[in-house]
């Protein structure tokens, strides 16, 4: 009965994936490579890695405080 299983033990299917399966497969694939890649690059210079965050926070945050003001200057409800 074991000799009948075509997919073998690692579960995984005999007919490789077509159309929107392989196309999801190849995706997936390509984001766990590039997200271990970063992971590795962060681990090798965390002080960087940080800098690029604090980084990114600030810029988000002024952004959206110049939003956030814009928007109260225009609206006269307020006053």
């Amino acid at each position: 009965m074991a000799n009948q299983l075509n997919a073998g033990f690692t579960g995984r299917p005999a007919n490789k994936p077509e159309g929107i399966r392989k196309t999801a497969s190849n995706t997936a694939s390509a984001v766990r490579r590039e997200v271990q890649a970063v992971a590795t690059g962060a681990a090798d210079h965390p002080h960087i890695a940080s800098s690029v965050v604090v980084g990114i926070g600030v810029l988000a945050f002024s952004i959206g405080y110049l939003l956030g003001r814009q928007s109260v200057e225009t609206s006269r409800f307020w006053r």
